[in-house]
């Protein structure tokens, strides 16, 4: 009998947006090196875009990992950038959900190349529909929630929010009169946190806001798995995990995956990538000409969007800091696609700037020349700044990036927040504060300290490895409650 065909077969599912897609891959290669055979699963807008940034993520590596396809519903015209994120929502738990069903029929009986037949699902969060498809195929289905835990506590409260009348907003007028600094005391861990540090889509006046619906129902979903997976350590979020644990019992906190990964990767599948837009390395030896901690580094992620306007605040805040500066600016960064990177400006930040459209971000985060990363707080860029041991200066913009933002100054300390309307004097102002100011340094040492603490959890006997372990044996087992 062929070995492939008697591993254990897991089919790991990412949300399609690159913020998804990096930590499930990381965990399907972390459950290919312990044993399993691992179908990944992209949707065809996304899989045909990897191939074009990057051919070599889908060159044959393995004979026990592949990916397969489903549709998302959408026309192969439309982008899938940030504001077309309702119309996923809408289009992939009917098509998507449809595609799936198909694929997980054919997984389950053994195909011709000598797959064995599936026997587990990874879903990410907000592909909680795919619950349905697993219990009718009678196949254990765990949860992968991309969010922080603070994160995750704060989407737990959206149901508590819309039966306490807090939410929807009254009118658009609570979106700027105050309203949003209203406090909620019942959520212990966070104390007294306000509606203005969780999850932005509570921020609506319509009781039938897209977002804000499948997100309350990608939670109510996940009761119905098997159990949750979280990409934290518990360390660092301790109480949070506690909290969470009374409403999902079965939790596994198995990171920093970047961590993780680390400890336990294999190179065998080295070429298998998950980037949408193509590296662009030349960064890496950029860094290599500079001193320890003398750089500044700058992504807003895979989704964000500014006006041109900020884009400018930001271009001369960081001219003016006279830092040398990395820059990550995606090709769709703009919105309206005008961006207002001048020639005057590109001959000001010649031999102090460097601008890209996509970098390896681990490796930049974990280079001794980078200082302080300015972030949009997402949960990937949160954790690769710890693992990294790297500060981060916070201009969040949706979803749970305020709540990491929060708990990144506050419970971490290892960062401080930049106005959301950012203004380049004070862009200047806090990229020297971090740079070389006294609050710089003890973020620095923050953050350094963080890094030992999530480096000793993925070691063996700590508890994201042990976590992990577990997690192995319950998936290889058919999953079983603790």
């Amino acid at each position: 009998m062929d070995k492939c065909s008697m591993k254990p077969h897991v089919l790991c599912i990412p949300h399609p947006a690159q913020g998804h897609i990096n930590p499930m891959l990381k965990l399907a290669k972390l459950l290919h090196f312990k044993g399993f055979y691992v179908t990944f699963v992209h949707t065809e807008f996304n899989y045909n875009r990897l191939a074009k940034s990057d051919g070599r993520c889908f060159l044959p590596g393995s004979t026990d990992f592949r990916y397969e396809v489903i549709s998302d519903g959408l026309p192969p015209t439309n982008p899938r950038g940030i504001l077309d994120l309702p119309s996923l929502s809408l289009t992939l738990p009917v098509e998507g959900l449809r595609s799936f069903r198909e694929l997980v029929k054919r997984l389950i009986i053994s195909s011709d190349d000598g797959a064995p037949p599936l026997s587990c699902i990874v879903s990410d969060g907000v592909m909680s529909f795919t619950i349905e498809v697993a219990r009718e195929s009678g196949i254990p289905e765990m949860i992968l929630f991309t969010p922080s835990g603070c994160g995750m506590l704060g989407y737990l409260q959206f149901e508590r929010l819309m039966e306490n009348h807090v939410i929807p907003l009254k009118d658009e007028s609570c979106l700027s009169n105050g309203y949003l600094d209203t406090t909620i005391d019942w959520v212990a861990p966070m104390g007294k946190i306000r509606l203005w540090d969780l999850p932005t889509f509570i921020r609506t006046t319509n009781p039938d806001d897209i977002m804000l619906n499948y997100n309350l129902e990608s939670i109510n979903n996940t009761s119905k798995a098997d159990g949750v997976i979280l990409n934290t350590f518990d360390d660092l979020e301790h109480e949070v995990l506690e909290a969470i644990r009374t409403k999902f019992p079965n939790l596994y906190t198995i990171g920093p995956l970047p961590m993780l990964h680390q400890e336990l990767s294999s190179s065998n599948l080295s070429s298998f990538k998950s980037n949408l837009w193509k590296e662009d390395t030349r960064c890496l030896d950029w860094l290599e000409g500079r001193e320890p901690g003398s750089v500044v580094y700058v992504n807003f992620g895979s989704l964000i969007i500014m006006t041109s306007d900020q884009l400018n605040e930001f271009a001369w805040g960081l001219a003016n800091s006279k830092y040398h500066f990395l820059w990550v600016i995606r090709p769709d960064l703009v919105d309206g696609g005008d961006e207002a990177i001048s020639k005057a400006y590109l001959d000001e930040i010649t031999d102090r700037g460097l601008l890209v459209e996509w970098c390896p971000q681990e490796r930049v985060l974990a280079h001794p020349s980078v200082g302080v990363f300015l972030t949009h707080c997402g949960w990937n860029s949160t954790l690769e700044s710890i693992s990294g041991g790297v500060p981060i200066i916070c201009w969040p913009f949706f979803a749970e990036q305020q709540t990491n933002c929060l708990y990144s100054c506050t419970e971490w300390g290892v960062g401080l927040e930049i106005d959301s309307d950012a203004k380049r004097g004070k862009v200047e102002g806090i990229v020297r504060e971090m740079m070389e100011g006294e609050t710089g340094k003890r973020m620095k040492e923050s953050a350094l300290r963080w890094r030992m603490r999530g480096l000793s959890a993925v070691r063996q006997g700590g508890s994201s490895y042990t976590n992990f372990v577990r997690l192995v044996e319950c998936l290889k087992g058919g999953v079983s409650s603790d």
